[in-house]
């Protein structure tokens, strides 16, 4: 039996869900509203504020579909009622960042600067000159955004420059040594 699968969800107040015919879940909150399809075949039952997902069978399809159900939906009632956020740090002599309207522009080393427009479900806030924090309701979105944003400049190994994670190590190489006589 899957052990995230058979964990109960608990619906906080404040967050509604509705699961209609062919498994397609609405959930509103205070910080928005998310819908997404999920699989036709597994069974959702809701019982007061709680709810637990179930496999019609032991089919590995089944199987390997109960956890990931349940855990979209879990994340689904996370985001609107926590929301999701993922920080970014700038490294690298000269390399800034700030915002303007709703695009986050990037100096990142390049001769020309670095523009993100800002996607609709998604927030750019820039409390400092090399951190960048993206936050929204969708998991997925959020994550993916921010795989763009740190897509512009990857950090490189030898002095580390370049957008990362903030909980990101950055595996180091030395460098070159001198000529030897």
């Amino acid at each position: 039996m899957s052990r995230i699968g058979r964990m109960p969800i608990t619906v906080p107040a404040g967050v509604e869900v509705n699961v209609a015919a062919g498994n397609v879940v609405t959930v509103k909150g205070p910080k928005g509203t998310l819908v997404k399809n999920l699989n036709p075949e597994m069974l959702i039952e809701q019982e007061g504020n709680t709810i637990l997902v179930k496999r019609p069978s032991d089919d590995k399809e089944h199987r390997a579909l109960h956890g990931m159900t349940r855990a979209l939906l879990n994340n689904m009632v996370v985001g609107v009622s926590e929301g999701f956020k993922k920080e970014l740090e700038v490294n690298g002599v000269g390399f800034r960042v700030a915002k303007e309207g709703k695009n986050l522009v990037m100096n990142i080393g390049f001769s020309h600067q670095v523009i993100v427009p800002e996607v609709d479900g998604i927030t750019i806030d820039v409390p400092g000159p090399n951190k960048i924090v993206i936050s929204g309701t969708d998991k997925q979105m959020v994550g993916q955004f921010a795989a763009e944003v740190r897509e512009k400049r990857p950090p490189e190994p030898y002095k580390g420059k370049g957008i990362k994670y903030v909980d990101e190590v950055i595996r180091r190489k030395v460098g070159k040594t001198g000529a030897k006589k």
